[in-house]
């Protein structure tokens, strides 16, 4: 080899470095830049497999993973990281079966492989084996706050409240400074009634640390209705500050993209589209008459419009401008299950306003 040609380690770790600094293209090109060099590299595969991944290119992705677990079947990254993307195509029971693989070798005690797969799972919604993994995760390793937390969204997912509360309550105890499970726990308590809990929670995370809009709108809510506070009090402004910051933060493009996802309909999960053929799926709603309803909602707000923007609005007034309409829908759908113990269909945004309204969570003012 002549001299000046990094080795695939030091080509791993470059990339491996860009990768962690946000840097997905240039880790891609590192790693391309390898393999072309060392076509037999099995660390640079399974980075190219995660880097791939993150630049959301499963086909890519998969096909990285499954080139690195033909040059070595035990490689447990490489396992982990095929079952993560198999989830993605909805292949759910070829990745619980890779996932057991890695176990079975004896990599149950790695904390950091057991959270990827349990996060894995928690993504396509496989709460209850993304439960036994996170439990066996905070059993095996106890001082782990991430695994504790983990652990409680889980529960809370599956409708248990009281130990999903237990086990972030315990995450906080390990440290104070995971903020992510702290807003978690200031929601479960706005949902619980708890509002002297939730501003409590909610308050100690600074402003800066908080990533969801709709954690910095209750928190201000919450300090006007408790602490009667009037719109434009000073002690409000840092977080109108960081609220604006968020709403800043959505991508125009994001949103069209989230907008024409849910124009489509796509209520499979499993179901992915590229966005370089945008025009081949844009096409009108499908059940949309032209006939404007009006809605109130349980805090009171009125939204009139179509079924689909109807929902919509209800989206971005409840700070989730990131999703698209069908995982708001899932969500609340969810929600509402938890909270009330009705069940919400969610394929549709008509199906889904009129069996809320059905189930007084909302209430059909005019339907014109």
């Amino acid at each position: 080899m002549p001299e000046g040609f990094l080795s695939s380690e030091e080509y791993d770790e470059q990339a491996h470095k860009l990768y962690n600094d946000g840097d997905y293209d240039g880790a891609l090109e590192m790693l391309k830049e390898g393999l072309s060099l060392y076509p037999n590299a099995v660390e640079l595969y399974v980075g190219l497999g995660y880097a791939r991944l993150a630049r959301e290119e499963y086909a890519w992705a998969r096909h990285a993973f499954e080139r690195a677990v033909v040059l070595d079947p035990g490689h447990e990254d490489a396992l982990v990281g095929l079952g993560e993307t198999l989830l993605r195509f909805g292949e759910r029971d070829e990745a619980l079966r890779r996932f057991n693989e890695v176990a079975e070798m004896g990599f149950d005690d790695d904390i950091e492989l057991m959270l990827t797969m349990g996060r894995a799972l928690y993504r396509a919604a496989m709460y209850g084996e993304c439960r036994d993994i996170f439990a066996k995760a905070a059993a095996g390793r106890p001082d782990s706050a991430e695994a504790a937390a983990s652990l409680g969204y889980a529960l809370h997912r599956l409708g248990d409240d009281v130990g999903a509360g237990r086990q972030i309550r315990r995450a906080l105890r390990l440290d104070a400074d995971l903020y992510e499970a702290r807003v978690y726990l200031g929601h479960l308590l706005y949902d619980r009634g708890d509002w002297e809990g939730a501003l409590r929670e909610l308050e100690r995370v600074p402003p800066q640390e908080h990533w969801d809009p709709l954690a910095v709108w209750r928190l201000m809510e919450l300090k006007r209705t408790l602490w009667h506070m009037d719109s434009g009090d000073a002690r409000l402004s840092p977080w109108e500050t960081r609220l604006r910051d968020l709403e800043d933060l959505d991508d125009p493009i994001d949103r069209l993209l989230a907008d024409v996802e849910a124009r489509m309909g796509a209520a499979d999960p499993a179901t992915y589209f590229d966005p370089s053929q945008l025009e081949l799926f844009e096409r009108a709603r499908e059940g949309e008459d032209g006939i404007d309803r009006v809605i109130r909602t349980a805090d009171g707000h009125l939204l009139r419009g179509d079924w689909h923007e109807i929902v919509r609005q209800m989206r971005d007034q409840a700070g989730f401008m990131h999703e698209s309409v069908s995982e708001y829908m899932r969500r609340m759908a969810e929600r509402w299950h938890e909270q009330a113990g009705v069940e919400i269909p969610f394929t549709d945004p008509e199906t889904f306003l009129r069996s809320a309204v059905d189930q007084g969570l909302i209430r059909l003012e005019l339907e014109e």
